[in-house]
């Protein structure tokens, strides 16, 4: 004999048409909303009044660095425009891995974002055979702000006054050191190539930090390097630094009588940048809202100041869609540099 079936409540026609929420409601026991809400993870319970809580702003390079300097010319302005407070965390290491890692990993919550650079992600993504994260899902792309090559130097007492003289003195101390500020940097890459077509021998010294590799440039530990464009300024018109080339398709604003690589005969014009992720799954809205107001800033006098001050390449503000299509693209490009170099995928 079948069993009985339980009883079942019946809906009205009135009750049929409720709205899902209004349904629960009458459903669930007592508290049940409140349950049911409180088993959804925080990021998923988007609110249009995002941000309520302060920002941190990873940053995977060391004070003072490059990334370092740009990162905070948009905290203060971001802090303003979200109404919380933008903390920059500096996370230095294995050429940005160490920072770009914890954003990727963090929770998609709104609170964390990471500023981070060409480098870190577009050449680590090209050099290496495996990552603690996966470049194209897990760093969500917001927006590029600039873009732009990297700088040849050499120490003060070395006889190199540009790039010519550069071959010439590679030339003459074969397996000479240069330094980066780590492997798979843009300069790791870019030197790896004028080594292989110009047929010369040297050996690389990463740096953890670009403030290392400057201090040790300054004591004639290292004698070359490759450094980005702006933290070592000061001491180049001090005359502590030689500035020989610049990577990319433009001449550094604020070093303009230094030729780049390809106007010195070397044909080499790939142009880093930086640029602003959050961590996957973040909510499209929240991506979208930053987009907007980190694009507001850009177009604002205040920071074109700051940039043209500091010598920085301004970029258009671009969408999180072109952005990841920039990175796409970086990808391909920086992967030909290394199969052309013959540098072995770590």
């Amino acid at each position: 004999m079948a069993g009985r079936c339980p009883a079942v409540t019946q809906l009205a026609p009135r009750e049929m048409t409720m709205n899902r929420r209004d349904w629960l409601a009458r459903v669930l026991p007592a508290g049940g909303m409140s349950i049911l809400a409180g088993a959804l993870p925080a990021w998923a319970q988007t609110s249009p009044t995002w941000p309520t809580q302060p920002l941190r702003m990873i940053v995977p390079g060391g004070a003072g660095s490059g990334t370092d300097l740009m990162a905070r010319l948009f905290a203060d302005p971001l802090s303003k425009a979200l109404g919380q407070p933008v903390i920059v965390d500096n996370r230095p290491g294995a050429n940005g891995l160490i920072g770009n890692d914890l954003a990727a990993k963090a929770a998609p919550d709104g609170t964390t974002i990471l500023f981070s650079n060409a480098s870190a992600v577009s050449v680590n993504a090209a050099l290496r055979r495996t990552l603690p994260y996966d470049t194209l899902k897990d760093l969500t792309p917001v927006i590029q702000v600039s873009a732009g090559g990297v700088l040849l130097v050499a120490a003060a007492g070395v006889p190199v006054r540009d790039f010519g003289g550069f071959l010439d003195y590679v030339r003459a101390n074969p397996d000479i050191a240069y330094g980066t500020w780590g492997v798979g940097s843009t300069g790791h890459l870019t030197m790896e190539t004028i080594a292989h077509d110009s047929r010369l021998r040297m050996r690389h010294i990463p740096y953890k930090t670009m403030g290392q590799l400057l201090t040790d440039l300054q004591g004639g530990v290292v004698k070359l390097a490759f450094v980005d464009a702006r933290s070592p300024v000061a001491l180049i018109q001090s005359g502590r630094l030689v500035p020989v080339a610049m990577s990319g398709t433009h001449r550094a604003p604020q070093l303009p009588n230094v030729k780049t690589l390809k106007e010195q005969g070397f044909s080499f014009d790939l142009d880093g940048w930086y640029g602003f992720f959050m961590p996957p799954r973040t909510p499209p809205d929240i991506v979208s809202r930053l987009n907007r107001e980190i694009a507001r800033i850009m177009q604002a006098p205040a920071l074109q100041s700051a940039f043209a001050q500091q010598g920085l390449l301004w970029s258009a503000p671009n969408s999180p869609e072109q952005f990841s299509q920039v990175i796409r693209n970086d990808i391909r490009a920086w992967k030909e540099v290394v199969a052309k170099a013959g540098i072995t995928p770590e």
